[in-house]
């Protein structure tokens, strides 16, 4: 194995800070859009807005929630802590937009 060149960082801490920033471009964006199409779905039935007005809503709130994310995710302790807590907020917005597909049919 070669030895690094002075200044050049290692591998394994630039692999890290690719995966913070995969986690914060895709996973904050889908994680945005799944929470986005789940507040569509469910502010209509908790408050008297309109589908339209949910969804203008949620498209906005969307915005705010892909900025908290990303700065979350180079926050977070660890690139896998980062990627865990993705998949978990992402499968209960997968679960509330199911139930809520599933009850309005």
């Amino acid at each position: 194995m070669s030895k690094p060149v002075k200044g050049q960082l290692p591998a394994a801490y630039r692999w890290r800070i690719a995966s913070r920033v995969l986690a914060a471009a895709l996973g904050g964006y889908g994680l945005s859009a799944l929470l986005s199409s789940a507040l569509a779905l469910l502010l209509p039935r908790i408050s008297s807005a309109s589908r339209a007005d949910a969804v203008l809503v949620a498209s906005l709130l969307s915005f705010v929630v892909y900025t908290v994310v990303v700065l979350w995710v180079f926050h977070a302790r660890s690139a896998r802590r980062a990627w865990v807590a993705l998949a978990l907020w992402a499968f209960v917005c997968t679960l509330v937009i199911w139930l809520l597909q599933a009850g309005g049919a």
